[in-house]
């Protein structure tokens, strides 16, 4: 048996959006560029089972991993850091354990005992813990505690924590705790007691923090770093700054520079591996922040108001656009406010227009005046799941002539219904976790836009959908220009669309998204931006 598997776990204080998820990626990132094997699992407080349900505008965007799990978008970032999937077992919400728990306690396996929060809840919960490290397969693996500490919500996982300390012993387990410093302008100070008052609250729970990593707008100088230091019981050296950064891409040579990952080794007494390799993150990062060129796209969606809630797609256009040295100024619009009369208004100054995946009616209006948009002026276009969706029934309305199509998602009672309910939908009550999730292969047509972008025949990509393309109207379809250029090979289910006659217009009923990381950019994301500086260039 090769040495323990090392526990790190990242909590949170003083206000929540701190950045938890991006300072593990950031570390997991370090060491794994050390030579480490290094997963990261998010613990949400929540009742849900998972994210699945939750509106957009609540929490961002649902991330989708392989095995079809609904996550956090958290863990869109350890994949795109990493640049290796996550599962099912990445992500866990107090949900499922007191579902877990509650199914035991029905089954009879607690029988006799009074179930309470300590200690079957925890039990549980350190449980989870433990889960992928079981098969001996990471070196490190890294839990971050969403919420913030002091939260009711948050005790069971804090608690959870502070046994595991005794469970492990010594150079096994670690604690970062992630605060802000503020700044007030009016005093020209900064202010350490918020950070003290939340570093209190982890003590009066039993945990304390080896290290503190410090949000802050301003350079901590060496005196506020050893009031930290004092006052909070670290070491000097594990008081680390973390300054606002222009790209979350900054975050790991940020940390390097400040040595996390060196005061982690040391405290886990991680041995072997001496050398960072960043060499290619740093060759993105060139790119990114030396753009040759850039372009203009349009984000049509309804949750524009939350970026979050598109979070995958806005970093697949970072991750192709700094491939092709091209900066990507994003434009979101909100398909609400696209109407006939505005439409040329809104999106003539576009290079390439992507139709956002969504849910439900509201803001189809302006979806459709979008995709003809592009497809009118030969503007790139790229409609992602409903966004795909969207261009079959505008192509059916306005090129076949057929006037009352729809997706009998948005009408049940469409005589046209070019989009409709996939047949194992059907019955199907429950909305957690019904739907057609995770990865599906997809065999692509030779000759089409979309096997030139990926230069193979046969893909395998991630799918959250309930509604499917009509194949009763497929003929019809391809006769009129718009062709099936990938399918499923089992259930012969249209995974894209293209329109032949145009310089770039894809529709995918899968999210390619969701797969989108630093070192592999996306291949349809890098097509796409570069139908859009084709575009520019002829103009």
């Amino acid at each position: 048996m090769g040495n323990p598997t090392k526990h790190i776990f990242i909590t949170g204080g003083v206000t929540s959006s701190l950045g938890k998820g991006i300072i593990a990626a950031s570390l997991a990132k370090l060491l794994q560029s050390r030579g480490f094997s290094v997963t990261i699992q998010k613990f949400d407080p929540y009742l849900n089972i998972d994210p699945g349900t939750l509106n957009p505008y609540e929490h961002g965007e649902c991330y989708v991993t392989e095995d079809g799990a609904e996550t956090d978008l958290d863990l869109g970032h350890y994949e795109r850091f990493l640049n290796t999937p996550t599962s099912q077992g990445n992500n866990v919400t107090t949900g499922r354990i007191y579902n877990n728990v509650i199914t035991k306690e029905r089954k009879g396996e607690y029988l006799g005992k009074t179930v309470q929060v300590i200690p079957h809840i925890t039990d549980e919960i350190k449980r989870n813990f433990y889960k992928l490290g079981l098969d001996g397969k990471y070196d490190v693996i890294i839990t971050e505690i969403g919420g913030c500490v002091g939260d009711i919500e948050s005790l069971p996982f804090i608690e959870a924590v502070r046994q595991i300390r005794w469970d492990l012993g010594p150079h096994n387990f670690l604690v970062i705790h992630l605060t802000l410093i503020p700044y007030l302008a009016a005093a020209k100070e900064l202010k350490t007691k918020p950070t003290q008052h939340s570093v209190k609250q982890l003590l009066e729970a039993g945990v304390q923090p080896d290290i503190l990593v410090c949000r802050t707008e301003h350079h901590l100088p060496t005196d506020v770093k050893k009031k930290i230091a004092l006052f909070c019981n670290v070491q000097l050296n594990c008081v680390i700054e973390a300054m606002d950064a222009d790209t979350i891409y900054d975050v790991p040579l940020l940390m390097k520079k400040e040595k996390l990952d060196e005061r982690v080794i040391a405290k886990l007494k991680l041995t072997g591996k001496t050398n960072t390799d960043l060499e290619q993150w740093k060759e993105f990062l060139g790119r990114l922040k030396n753009p040759t060129q850039e372009v203009k796209i349009g984000l049509v969606g309804k949750y524009v108001s939350l970026p979050d809630a598109y979070k995958s797609i806005i970093e697949s256009f970072i991750h192709a656009g700094a491939s092709l040295e091209c900066k990507v100024n994003l434009s979101l619009i909100s398909s609400e406010e696209i109407n006939p009369d505005n439409v040329d208004q809104k999106l003539g100054d576009l290079d390439g227009i992507l139709v956002a995946p969504g849910f439900g009616e509201r803001g189809l209006v302006g979806k459709i005046e979008a995709v003809k948009f592009a497809r009118v002026n030969r503007v790139p276009f790229f409609g992602i799941c409903l966004g795909m969706q969207i261009a079959v029934i505008e192509f059916a309305k306005n090129v076949l002539g057929l006037t009352d199509a729809c997706s009998t998602e948005m009408r049940s009672d469409t005589s046209e219904p070019v989009i409709f309910l996939m047949e194992e939908q059907k019955g199907i009550t429950q909305m957690g976790g019904t739907m057609r999730l995770g990865a599906y292969p997809c065999e692509l047509v030779k000759g089409t836009r979309s096997a030139a972008a990926y230069g193979k025949g046969k893909i395998s990509e991630r799918h959250r959908h309930r509604y499917e393309f009509n194949n009763n109207y497929l003929e019809s379809f391809e006769r009129h220009g718009m062709v099936a250029a990938g399918k499923n090979p089992d259930s012969g289910l249209v995974e894209i669309m293209e329109v032949q006659d145009h310089p770039w217009f894809v529709g995918t009923q899968f999210h390619p998204e969701y797969k989108s990381t630093v070192l592999s950019p996306h291949p349809l994301f890098i097509r796409f931006v570069q139908a859009a500086i084709d575009k520019k260039q002829q103009v």
